[in-house]
This record gives C-alpha cells, structure tokens and sequence, in this order.
C-alpha cells in the first residue's frame, strides 16, 4: 500500500459521519425550526394553562373522560388532556416533526449536499428517524409534566375516582396515569411512523404532512362507527381509547394490551417501509417529487395487508365479534358503579357506613323499550338499579339514563328519585361538589371474559 493511499483511505475514515453525529445535526435543525420550538413551549405550556382556567370557573369538561372530576383531585387534569391530545394534539404533533423531516429537504433541494457530507442514505435515514422521535417524546413530555403539575398546583394532591366508582389513593392514582401517558406512546409512535413514510414517499406533496392528522381522523370517525369489536382493536389509534380500562378495579388490560402490541407493529412495519423507499430513491434526479405508484404498492397496500391480518388475529385470540355492549355487561357495570358511588355519597353526608356486600346492588337495564336487540351503543338505554340496606326492609331504587359510546363508555343520568340521584350538592373536603349519584361515567369491558 502507498503512502498516497494510506493518507486517502485516512482522510475517509476521518471524514466518515456516524449515526451519532448526524443524529445530532439532525435535531439542531429540528430544534432550529420556529413552529417546533412552537410546539415546545405549547406542550409545555398551555395544558398548565388549561388546568388553571378550569379550576376558576364553576363549569368542568363534563362530556370529557374525568372532566367532571376536576374541581376534586388533580390527577383528573392530565386524563383530560390525555383525551384532547389523543384526538387532536398528538396526531398535529406527528404531522409538523415526522411528516415534514424528509420533505424538507426536497423543497429546499439539500439532498445532494447531505449525502456529500455523510456517505450513506441508511445513516440519514435513521439520524432523521431518531431525531424526529427525539423531540416529539420531548413534546408528549411536556403535555404529561405540565397538566399534571396544573392539576396538582391548582386542585391538590387528592384520591381520584375511577370508572367503577372506587376511589384511587393519589399514589394509585399517579402510577395509572403514568401508565396510560405510556400506552399512548405506542400509537404515537405509530403515527410517527406514518408521517416519517409519507414524508419519504410523497416528496415536497402537502400530503406526507398531513398523513399523520388523515390517518388519526379516519380511525376517529371508524372508533364512532358499529363496528365488530375484533375490528376496533387491530385500528392502531384505540390505544388512544383503551387506557380507560386502566381505571377499573380489575383493571381491564386485554384490549389495552392487544392496541399497544397493534399499534407497536403499525409502527415497526410503517418505519420499515419507509426506509426500504429511502435508501431505494433516486438522488440524481433534483426534480423528484414522490412516486405515487410505490407509495401505494410500497406504502399503502402493505399496511391495508397488516389491518386483514391482525383482523383475523384478534378475532382467532378473542372470543368478542359483536359490538361487545351487551345487556348483562351493562347491568353489571352499572351496578358495580352505583354501588361504589353509594358509599362515596354515604360518607359525603355522614350517613352510617355500608359494604358493596350488604348493599346487594343489582340493575335491570333495557335498549329501546325492548323492542330492539338489547346490545349496541346508543342513548337509549334506561335502568332501574336496585339495592337493600341493612335493616331496612323496603328495597331501594333508582332509575338512569344510559348514553353509551360505541368504545364502551357510557354517561349514566339520574332520573329519580331526586333524594338519591337528583342534583343537589355536598360538601367535601375540596369544597362542595355535586351529588355523585347525579351524573357519572362508567366503562363497559368489549371483550368476553367468561
């Protein structure tokens, strides 16, 4: 080998751009853009914010997850804001980091001076990928410590009320909202993906950054639609949804943990895809703009591929293929509900204490008058919940309204008697609240457990 040789193959070694390197050039020019930093001081910002305001005013979110249990404890405010990112935020999130970190490039036309500098499309593509993720776990960071921090700040560090009535111990509590902030990085990070795939395949379109945002809004509009419940699980986004069997006692984790694992490999095959279009590209042509037909074969038809056979998946691993809601689930639910929120409403006026045990609650729901088939989500649904107190020989009763979603949850209305579900108001130790029995919210279980 001669010296002259030596001295070049020196000079490449040296000149060689690792992943690290680029990684970090990658997320300085992030970091660089206006409309992330942005982002940053929103996420961190303006859920703090929101905390504040609600807690000054006499009206709650009450149509939101937890929304009417924020004036009481203030691990409600990040499940608020958890809901409102898992529609909104989180997708727009994906869409401004990940949909545009690719497309960038082709409007500006650096892609020949990137490659000069590093050498490698595979090295670009995974310092831009871990970049991209980089900050948009900094911006979930952020909605997570700010709206828990409001809350805390505004409201207290108070027991929490879950969607079967019993009461959460604020370390209950914070340990399950943690958890469910981190389910909610699975079809984040799928998402993410998404956008990082339509980034690559569509070029300088508006529609790799808008992907992100197309995609959460179909699985939206498909969660709200009679669908099968085996269908409902194999959509990456119900991880959005599923959290809320978190807070039940037990806690209901098979269709969270079947959404996270869906939205996991979402994630993994849309990433994969991705890259096999990137380093496949061709970067002489400073005119490229995206290839309609691979992003279709490449792009979209796998993933279409992935829903039929995770489909077929769940439907073989569960025994749920109907719309899950059912009349003996909804009774059971209803009355696990009543019965905790009895003895939450017994303690709150001083009355003598009573057990689920001796209260022997039971419901009696029916849909629709019973002139239809008693299942499915609607605002049909009216109950009679019963129960007994020791010593008294006359059976109590109550009556409800149901409004029930078609994920399960339901909004139950107390039609009487006014003395038991009415609305007055009680006071806590928080300050006076409305009487527990009036309004609340409860989670059906889609899935058989028998």
């Amino acid at each position: 080998m001669t010296t002259a040789t030596a001295v070049a193959e020196h000079t490449a070694v040296a000149r060689r751009v690792s992943v690290a390197r680029g990684y970090r050039f990658e997320l300085v020019k992030l970091v660089s853009q206006w409309r992330i930093r942005l982002l940053v001081l929103a996420c961190w910002v303006a859920p703090a914010l929101f905390v504040a305001g609600v807690s000054g005013q006499s009206t709650l979110p009450s149509d939101t997850l937890f929304g009417r249990w924020m004036h009481a404890t203030g691990w409600a405010a990040p499940l608020v804001v958890l809901g409102f990112a898992g529609s909104w935020a989180l997708p727009l999130v994906t869409s401004l980091v990940a949909g545009d970190v690719f497309a960038a490039e082709d409007r500006l036309g650096t892609w020949r001076h990137l490659l000069v500098a590093v050498r490698s499309p595979a090295r670009i593509f995974v310092a831009k990928a871990l970049a991209s993720v980089t900050v948009i776990l900094a911006l979930v960071a952020g909605l997570v410590v700010s709206s828990t921090v409001g809350g805390l700040l505004a409201v207290g560090n108070q027991p929490l009320v879950g969607l079967d009535g019993h009461l959460l111990s604020p370390g209950d509590a914070a340990g399950r909202v943690l958890l469910a902030w981190t389910a909610a990085l699975a079809p984040t990070l799928a998402l993410a993906a998404i956008g990082l795939l339509g980034s690559v395949a569509l070029g300088r379109s508006s529609m790799g950054l808008l992907l992100p945002v197309l995609v959460a809004l179909a699985m939206q509009v498909a969660q709200m639609l009679p669908l099968p419940v085996a269908v409902r699980l194999a959509l990456p986004g119900y991880a959005f949804i599923a959290w809320n069997g978190l807070f039940t006692s037990p806690a209901q984790l098979a269709p969270l943990l079947i959404a996270v694992a869906v939205s996991l490999v979402w994630a993994l095959l849309a990433i994969a895809l991705a890259y096999v279009l990137f380093v496949r590209r061709d970067f002489t042509n400073p005119a490229y703009d995206g290839s309609g037909r691979r992003a279709i074969t490449v792009g979209l038809l796998p993933l279409a591929a992935l829903t039929a056979v995770t489909v077929g998946a769940v439907v073989v691993a569960t025994p749920s293929t109907g719309s899950g809601i059912e009349q003996a689930k909804v009774q059971k639910s209803l009355a696990t509900v009543f019965a905790h929120l009895y003895r939450l409403q017994t303690e709150q006026l001083h009355r003598p204490a009573v057990t689920e045990a001796q209260l022997r609650t039971s419901a009696a729901c029916t849909k629709s008058d019973g002139q239809a088939a008693q299942e499915g989500a609607g605002n049909d649904w009216r109950c009679v919940v019963s129960w007994h107190l020791p010593g008294v020989a006359v059976t109590g009763t109550a009556i409800y309204q149901l409004d029930i979603t078609s994920d399960g949850r339901f909004v139950a209305d107390g039609d009487g008697p006014k003395e038991v579900n009415g609305y007055f108001l009680v006071r806590t130790s928080t300050g006076d609240a409305p009487n527990p029995l009036w309004q609340f919210d409860g989670n059906v279980d889609l899935l058989d457990t028998h």
